[in-house]
């Protein structure tokens, strides 16, 4: 993707089909994004880079969250441009009890239409029912778990 590209890139619309893609998650396993919706609401939040301060604030609040998330019908996939041993070696220094996706080419952060150039903007979505139902085109980072909260109690 150009530069001009990671400027003017433009996140799927509420109601469309989501990408139906595959990637790399943390143990280098092939991740196919059909199957993760058919087991209920996605959230696939996009950020920068594993490790980094406010990446790190933003999976955290997630991981410090995810009971009442879960509770709230949720699963959480985490994806940056990262390697899969950069995203291992994050998931384990905090404890994540999620997926993180290996988008190293960034054809995931593509397909959702998230800017992305050597890394990917802070961006996230509610997959239901293999819909976008909710995005936000700055996703919080200390406070992502009750932004993304309030969305699904909105869509309930």
């Amino acid at each position: 993707m150009s530069l001009l590209g990671f400027l003017h890139a433009n996140p799927l619309p509420l109601g469309t089909n989501a990408p139906v893609i595959s990637g790399v998650d943390q143990d280098g396993k092939a991740v196919e994004f059909a199957a993760l919706y058919e087991k209920g609401i996605t959230l696939v939040y996009f950020y920068p880079k594993a490790d980094t301060p406010g990446c790190t604030a933003q999976a955290c609040s997630l991981r410090d969250s995810i009971e009442d998330l879960k509770t709230l019908g949720v699963q959480v996939i985490g994806v940056s441009r990262d390697t899969p041993a950069a995203q291992k070696k994050f998931q384990e220094k905090y404890q994540l009890p999620f997926t993180l996706i290996a988008d190293k080419d960034g054809k995931v952060a593509e397909a959702f239409g998230v800017p992305t150039l050597m890394i990917s903007a802070r961006q996230s979505f509610l997959v239901k029912d293999g819909k976008v139902v909710w995005m936000t085109p700055k996703a919080d980072t200390a406070g992502h778990a009750e932004q993304v909260a309030a969305a699904l109690r909105e869509l309930k």
